[in-house]
């Protein structure tokens, strides 16, 4: 992989040596500018993944631009951190709001300025992945509306879909689309949970009296194998295709015939436990389904479950506005508080800390290796891994402590009234907790065993004055955990 790109831009040769040495020393590709001209030139040039940016400079004043890049789209996104001398309530706050991520003031400290480069790349890093799987997928829908008049069709339930449509409703009105614009005579929803041996189909386009269907799933090879692994299955020719092996001999022996040429079997994620499949089949006087057709029957299929989703939240909040308040503060996979949730609650906190002379500690909690698990055992399975864990935590602390989703496999507990000793005892104590814990897995195969790598930070300290204070702290200490080995609790 290649190492990630830093400018600094600093008119202080000094300081451009000694931050480019530190840099260069964990693994970084460093480029110099001692004037807002050069740093203009060579942002253009080198396309750094991150902007260090000194406040003052010979031919400009940081803050003007700092203001001039993120005004130019393709900077946008660049992290900037920015470097000034200035008390941070001097500087700090104006930088902040024409988009800076950070504020690193000089003289620097050479391991706390590393962690904030390195914890700003891998956010970088992370919101670059999800602004380009996006942008694919937006591509794809395009590709798709492009395509031909009957395939638009699909796209445009995105439009029509309303909060007067019952979720079976949505499910008919979704099976009739998609059977038209992928030019299919088969199409249904099916429903399963984990570790069950049959399924319910809930809308067929073949036959609008289903709505309730039970099949064995030891009779769809097609639908076991998309629930077990959570990815997608393309089966171009039932009378071949190995997945079909038992199957085909049941049928000869019975002496069935099947109309069925080809099959794709698309998952998706319905709640805790409960999964859905989108099967699209076309018969032996049709073209066989291929990868253009699992191409296509993805994106839409996607656009088709955002809605679904939509339409079971509204089902689900029509009756109780007050669970509709509690749903903006809540991630919608684990139900443990979101980010936004969270950051309310941290700032309250702290002014109660404050307030009452008392203390709090904030625990920044990442499962190591997670990306393993959907590598492996596929994102079905490692959605009920991180359930698993939001249950484990949800099961740990005290009554008035705070558990929150960060975000991918992130988690973070806000523990009130809690000092320095408190805060690492408990710590250890989540860190043996997923060590032992077993988690999800595929029904029959052994549990899978996880650790957590944890960092711990406490309020009130030295140079923790708000909410990004604290958090960057905790995730600096993270970050140690993880460099020191994983499964560890730093500070």
């Amino acid at each position: 992989m290649a190492a990630a790109r830093i400018l600094v831009a600093d008119d202080d040769a000094a300081v451009l040596q000694s931050i480019g040495w530190l840099l260069a020393e964990n693994g970084y590709e460093i480029a110099h500018a001692s004037t807002g001209a050069e740093c203009l030139a060579l942002l253009e040039e080198r396309r750094p993944d991150l902007l260090l940016l000194d406040i003052l400079l010979p031919d400009a004043v940081g803050y003007d631009l700092l203001e001039t890049i993120k005004g130019d789209a393709r900077w946008h996104d660049l992290p900037v951190l920015m470097l000034s001398s200035l008390p941070p309530e001097d500087a700090s706050v104006r930088a902040l709001g024409l988009g800076a991520v950070d504020f690193v003031r000089k003289p620097y400290r050479p391991k706390e300025l590393v962690a904030r480069v390195q914890a700003h790349l891998r956010h970088g890093a992370m919101f670059r992945a999800t602004r380009d799987a996006l942008e694919r997928t937006e591509a794809a829908l395009q590709r798709a509306q492009d395509d031909a008049e009957s395939r638009r069709q699909l796209v445009d339930i995105l439009h029509e879909v309303t909060g007067d449509l019952s979720v079976s409703e949505l499910y008919q009105l979704l099976v009739g689309r998609a059977a038209r614009a992928l030019g299919v005579s088969h199409c249904s929803v099916v429903l399963s949970h984990t570790g069950a041996r049959t399924a319910t189909v809930v809308a067929a386009v073949e036959n609008p009296k289903i709505t309730s269907l039970e099949v064995s799933l030891d009779k769809y090879p097609e639908l076991q194998a998309a629930l077990d692994t959570g990815q997608p299955v393309l089966v171009e020719d039932i009378a071949t295709h190995p997945l079909y092996e038992g199957v085909r001999q049941v049928w000869g022996l019975e002496g069935t015939e099947v109309n069925i040429r080809s099959v794709i079997a698309l998952p998706f994620t319905v709640d805790r436990g409960a999964y859905g499949v989108f099967l699209v089949r076309r018969t032996r006087d049709q073209q066989p389904l291929g990868p253009a057709d699992l191409e296509f029957a993805e994106a839409v299929i996607t656009a088709a479950v955002a809605v679904i989703q939509r339409a079971r939240m509204v089902e689900h909040t029509m009756a109780d506005n007050a669970r509709l308040e509690q749903l903006a503060q809540t991630d919608p996979l684990t139900q443990l508080l979101n980010r936004r949730a969270l950051a309310e609650n941290i700032t309250a906190e702290m002014e109660r800390a404050l307030r009452y002379d008392s203390s709090l500690a904030l625990l920044m909690i990442d499962l190591d290796h997670f990306k393993m698990v959907n590598d492996t055992y596929g994102h079905l399975i490692g959605d009920d891994v991180l359930r698993d864990m939001a249950s484990l935590l949800r099961d740990l602390v005290r009554e008035n402590d705070l558990v929150a989703r960060y975000g991918g496999e992130e988690f973070v507990i806000l523990l009130p009234e809690t000092d320095d000793a408190g805060a690492d005892g408990f710590a250890e104590r989540v860190r043996s907790a997923v060590k032992e814990k077993p988690f999800a897995s595929r029904p029959g195969e052994r549990a899978i065993a996880l650790t957590a790598s944890i960092g711990v930070a406490t309020f009130p300290a030295a140079r923790i004055e708000s909410v990004e204070d604290l958090f960057a702290r905790a995730d600096a200490a993270l970050y140690r955990a993880k460099a020191d080995g994983r499964d560890r609790v730093r500070r």
